[in-house]
């Protein structure tokens, strides 16, 4: 009877997570090999990838290349730092706008979240036009500034959202009991309230950290020649000098450096998380 019972929720089981496990392998881990490959590869006569021949076809000159030359290491210190910089100017504006909505009236709440979202109902190319129109006239375009202004512009809701979902679910009876325990307004932010926002923290981090390193359209459309990201030198590889192996190599550092930082932020979330239990 046992097993009678069983087969139908191991059927039930494969037909649920097949389907899902064959898209990831066809269009996430098969795509990736392919990249990993290619990283391993010879640039063609005319470009692309060389004809391979076994592993004689297989070389490191690509990570060579890229590890020897101090413009692509600059080149990605300056995306870290770019990023870097977003996410934090992203941290400082989002973080008020998300506890003013958290402590507003559930019908006005509602209505400052689809403010939030609404951007997204526009065209992203068409929102970055806005802003050339916006920064022209005023001789900012083609700028670092322009660069983090439109960046921050694109990913702050990212950052917004995961924050205000971790400040609605505070429990207000905590700040009234450190106020009843004599802190003051600053005391119950520093003590109670940040600690407890800093899985939201951490999520909204990586939702606006991630993506901005390999953004290049922002860069491209905003920036000058000397604002040139990690995303804008993979494009520029992969489509206009058809250096594929390079272009691979670089989104292989660049996936790395993207997995070991996610393996972070998850640590420092889970340490987040561990604070917030001990405050609560």
């Amino acid at each position: 009877m046992t097993d009678i019972r069983s087969r139908p929720a191991g059927l039930t089981k494969w037909v649920v997570t097949l389907p899902p496990g064959l898209f990831l392998v066809v269009f996430f881990l098969l795509p990736t090999l392919i990249v990993v490959l290619a990283g391993f590869r010879e640039t063609g006569e005319f470009g692309g990838l060389a004809p391979i021949d076994g592993l004689a076809g297989l070389t490191l000159d690509a990570y060579r290349f890229l590890l020897g030359d101090v413009i692509y290491l600059e080149i990605f210190a300056r995306s870290f730092f770019v990023a870097g910089l977003t996410t934090l100017i992203c941290i400082l504006l989002a973080y008020p706008l998300a506890w003013l909505i958290a402590r507003s009236p559930k019908k006005r709440r509602d209505l400052l979240v689809l403010l939030v979202i609404l951007p997204f109902a526009s065209n992203f190319l068409v929102r970055i036009y806005a802003w050339i129109m916006i920064l022209g006239p005023a001789s900012l375009l083609y700028t670092p500034f322009a660069v983090i202004v439109g960046l921050v512009y694109t990913h702050l809701p990212f950052m917004l959202l995961p924050l205000y979902t971790n400040l609605e679910k505070h429990d207000p009876a905590l700040l009234e009991a450190a106020q009843d325990l004599g802190a003051g307004a600053w005391t119950r932010f520093w003590r109670v309230t940040f600690p407890l926002s800093l899985p939201g923290i951490f999520s909204g981090s990586a939702l606006v950290f991630i993506p901005v390193l390999g953004m290049f359209a922002v860069p491209e459309l905003l920036g000058g020649t000397g604002d040139i990201l990690i995303g804008n030198l993979i494009k520029e590889q992969f489509l206009d000098n058809r250096d594929w192996p390079l272009g691979s190599a670089l989104s292989i550092l660049l996936t790395a450096c993207v997995l070991l930082l996610a393996a972070l932020a998850a640590w420092a979330a889970r340490r987040g998380l561990h604070g917030t239990e001990a405050v609560s």
